[in-house]
């Protein structure tokens, strides 16, 4: 009779081993999926790939360098009602465009348009200016913390500005630097002259 018993002890500890395996194993794998869950919902994975898309200087274009003056001075930050900008609206939110544009004559840009671009589904705000307006397009770019700077071929004073749905709101005041202060160029910009195969301008009149 002992034999029978233990056998039937031997496999009710054996299933008792297996079910012990079984649920440490389902614990773990529910432990992992609520821990992961949590790095979700608290944006600690996946943020930080954003984070990093966003802190990528100019966001991976190339800008020009503001050029020294005639005399070896470092370019400087301009005055805002030096700057000419045209808004245009690349999202589907309307009245996104005259909001950011009053926005920015309440800082004394010069704001002569306000309109629709060509698409409605941008998403990284563009700043588009030609050669002849470097100075100025870094000036309005430090009031932005999300914009890309994209010189076309355009040889006028016009600056496009076009809203992408990233944009939330603009640089605080007291986070821009003055008129006068030395632009901060970007580690990836080249100069000017070097920039070949510019895209053509947006259509528009220019401003000189």
């Amino acid at each position: 009779m002992t034999e029978p018993m233990d056998e039937r002890e031997a496999r009710k500890r054996y299933v008792r081993s297996r079910q012990t395996a079984v649920f440490t194993v389902v614990g773990v794998v529910m432990a992992i999926v609520m821990v992961i869950s949590l790095l979700l919902y608290f944006h600690v994975v996946g943020h930080t790939e954003q984070q990093a898309t966003v802190v990528q200087p100019n966001f991976g274009a190339v800008a020009p360098c503001a050029a020294k003056d005639q005399n070896g001075n470092e370019a400087t930050y301009v005055n805002n009602s030096n700057v000419t900008v045209r808004v245009l609206n690349g999202t589907k939110f309307s009245g996104f465009a005259k909001a950011v544009g009053d926005a920015l004559t309440n800082r004394h840009f010069n704001v002569n348009t306000v309109d629709t671009y060509s698409s409605q589904n941008v998403k990284r705000t563009i700043i588009y200016f030609g050669k002849n307006t470097i100075a100025e397009a870094y000036t309005l770019n430090s009031n932005f913390t999300d914009a890309q700077m994209v010189m076309d071929d355009r040889s006028d004073k016009l600056i496009d500005v076009v809203l992408g749905s990233t944009f939330n709101d603009l640089r605080a005041q007291k986070s821009v630097p003055a008129a006068g202060a030395k632009v901060t160029n970007f580690s990836t910009c080249k100069a000017a002259n070097s920039l070949t195969s510019l895209p053509k301008a947006i259509a528009h009149d220019a401003v000189n």
